[in-house]
C-alpha cells in the first residue's frame, strides 16, 4: 500500500530471492558478443546481479513508457521520467553461479530539489544480498524523479573526458543489444527499444543505452588491469546519456587503489564514470 505521504516511505523494505541461474549468465555473454564459458560455481561478475532480482509486474501494473507504474515499493511522486544516477557497490564475497540468494531492498533517502529542468527528486534505495544468512554485497542505487520533457528540448552541456587513459575500447551499441539487454533484466522500458517513443515522448534523439549496462562494460574493462588483484567496491556517476546507435569509447586507467574508468560521449563529454577500489 503506497504511504499518505513520499517521506512516510523512508525506511520501508521488500525482499526477493532468485537463484543465480547460468543459462541467463551465459546469455549475457553472448549479448555482449563473447562466448558463453561461465560454468556453475563461477563467481558472478560485478554488477551482473541486475540479471537476477527483477519484480515480476504483470503487464497490466505497467505505465504508459513500459516501466512499472510508481506507488507500490517506490512513492509516485507525479514525476514519470526516471533516471538511474548510479551508486555505490560493495563486494565482501563474491556471489556465485548456482547459489540462491536474498535481496533486501531498503528506502534510505526522499530528497526533493528544484533544478533547472524544474522539480527533482532523488531516492537513495540500499540493496543487501545474502545467502545462507551471509552477507555477501550492497549496493546503495541512487535514483532521479523529473518532470517530462518534450521533443526538442537541449540537454544542459556536460563534462568533459578525461583525457589520460591508460586504456580503452569502443563499443557499438545497435538496437539489437538494447534489445537483448533489456529481456534478460526485464525490463519494459520503451526508451531503450522504441525509437518513436524515444523522440516524440520523452525528447531524446534516439534509444537510451542502459546505465546498468554501461557501468558493467567499464567495470569489465577496469577489471581488466587490476592485474589479478580482488574487487573490494566500486562507485558509479551517470552524468550523460548515451545513445544507440552511435559508438562511444570506455577508457581508463590504474591508480593506487585500483582504476578510475569513464564512457566518452561522441562529442567529448563524459556520460559515466566508475571508481574501481581493490581490496588490500
Amino acid at each position: 500500500m503506497q504511504a499518505t505521504a513520499p517521506h512516510d516511505a523512508i525506511g520501508r523494505s521488500e525482499r526477493a530471492t532468485d537463484t543465480l541461474d547460468l543459462r541467463q549468465a551465459r546469455l549475457m555473454q553472448l549479448t555482449l558478443d563473447r562466448p558463453a564459458t561461465l560454468g556453475a560455481g563461477d563467481p558472478l561478475p560485478p554488477f551482473w546481479h541486475y540479471l537476477y532480482f527483477n519484480p515480476q509486474i504483470r503487464a497490466s501494473d505497467l505505465g504508459p513508457d513500459g516501466h512499472e507504474r510508481l506507488g507500490r515499493f517506490i512513492p509516485d511522486f507525479g514525476l514519470p521520467r526516471r533516471m538511474w544516477a548510479g551508486g555505490r557497490v560493495t563486494i565482501d564475497a563474491p556471489l556465485r553461479l548456482g547459489e540462491t540468494v536474498e535481496k533486501v531492498s531498503t528506502i534510505r533517502a526522499i530528497d526533493e530539489k528544484t533544478g533547472r529542468s524544474g522539480r527533482l527528486v532523488f531516492v537513495t534505495v540500499d540493496h543487501d544480498f545474502s545467502v545462507n544468512g551471509q552477507h555477501r554485497m550492497r549496493e546503495t542505487q541512487n535514483i532521479v524523479y523529473r518532470e517530462p520533457q518534450g521533443p526538442g528540448a537541449t540537454p544542459p552541456p556536460g563534462q568533459a573526458a578525461p583525457t589520460d587513459a591508460e586504456f580503452s575500447r569502443v563499443v557499438t551499441p545497435d538496437q539489437v543489444m538494447l534489445f537483448r539487454y533489456s529481456a534478460l533484466i526485464f525490463y519494459g522500458h520503451r526508451i531503450h527499444y522504441d525509437a518513436d517513443y524515444t523522440r516524440q515522448v520523452e525528447g531524446y534523439p534516439g534509444l537510451l543505452v542502459h546505465g546498468p549496462l554501461t557501468a558493467t562494460l567499464l567495470v569489465d574493462l577496469g577489471l581488466a588491469h587490476l592485474a589479478g588483484r580482488r574487487l573490494a567496491a566500486f562507485d558509479i556517476r551517470a552524468m550523460q546519456p548515451l545513445f544507440a546507435p552511435t559508438p562511444f569509447t570506455v577508457e581508463g586507467r590504474k591508480t593506487q587503489t585500483g582504476a578510475t574508468l569513464w564512457a566518452r560521449t561522441p562529442d567529448g563529454g563524459t556520460a559515466m564514470t566508475v571508481i574501481l577500489h581493490a581490496a588490500d
